[in-house]
């Protein structure tokens, strides 16, 4: 068998890629299953989406102290370059539980396609799908028991880090487009936001992306007219001083004030962090901050 060739055709930062055509990713993806968590009674379990593609999500119930109060409904997109993570990785699945319980929502974490098995756009197609399949339930007569007993869709928010919130941000231009029946998205809340801007993770992306615009495509650098009409009422924004997307996440606050968009927007920029360091230290000070802010965009009345 002829060997696997080892010169370097592209190198990127999550992934380099042989003249072979393989791909090699720097960072492994670990999943841990669903399950209760002691501290907070949240529970969680695993649902298929769709089989073809293949999309699932994790869902995250808080304890039901009154099963006769609906709770808001989060739908959250991870992060991780739009080639790595999980739903189901320790960081996020530890991240919702704590969410779920602090602003006591019910929570659906979409697992979305990844590259290189499946380029980008299947990360958006596939969240818009899970958004589609979490709005089903409106009417209480959806495939799953905790949404149709326990959401209410009168309270949406829509959240995402990183790519994720990149991916988030896109869902709420879809809704603001074209609708999504029976559910109001009250809320946006971006973590870390990725929106170009970086030479080198710009061209990820669209290698990433066979379809793409190129630097200027809607989904990494938003226009105006997508801007302004998101389909929410408020929007958070959460930066971290030193992560090297601060200046982009700057740059779409302007924009969106700039848009015409009628909404509310609520800046926080946690000093001396760097990108999702509420996912690597969830038990310092700003990372409680940031739980304790998000939890408090959700309830606010």
């Amino acid at each position: 068998m002829e060997s696997p060739s080892t010169e370097i055709a592209h190198k990127f930062a999550m992934f380099r890629v042989y003249k072979d055509g393989r791909i090699e990713k720097f960072i492994p993806t670990h999943k841990i299953p669903p399950s209760t968590d002691p501290t907070t009674g949240v529970q969680s379990k695993d649902v298929i989406i769709s089989t073809e593609p293949n999309i699932s999500a994790r869902l995250f119930l808080p304890k039901i102290h009154d099963p006769t109060r609906k709770l808001p409904v989060l739908f959250y997109v991870h992060g991780g370059g739009f080639c790595i993570e999980s739903a189901f990785s320790p960081g996020y699945h530890n991240h919702l539980v704590t969410l779920a319980a602090e602003a006591n929502v019910i929570a659906v974490s979409i697992e979305y396609g990844l590259f290189p098995d499946h380029p980008i756009p299947a990360c958006y197609e596939d969240s818009w799908a899970g958004l589609k399949w979490m709005a089903a339930h409106a009417e209480g007569n959806g495939p799953d028991p905790w949404l149709n007993d326990h959401a209410d869709f009168s309270k949406v928010y829509i959240a995402g880090d990183s790519a994720g919130a990149n991916i988030g941000h896109t869902m709420a231009v879809r809704v603001g487009s074209m609708g999504l029946p029976g559910v109001k998205v009250v809320g946006l809340v971006l973590v870390h936001a990725y929106f170009g801007g970086d030479e080198k993770d710009d061209a990820m992306w669209l290698y990433m992306c066979p379809t793409n615009k190129g630097s200027e495509d809607p989904r990494i650098k938003p226009p105006a007219e997508d801007l302004a009409i998101l389909g929410c009422e408020k929007v958070l924004m959460f930066m971290a001083e030193k992560d090297k997307f601060v200046r982009v996440g700057e740059w779409y606050c302007d924009e969106l004030k700039k848009s015409g968009w009628k909404g509310s927007l609520e800046i926080i920029k946690h000093l001396g962090e760097n990108h999702v360091f509420h996912l690597f230290n969830s038990d310092c000070e700003n990372a409680l901050h940031l739980v304790q802010k998000f939890a408090s965009f959700i309830n606010q009345a």
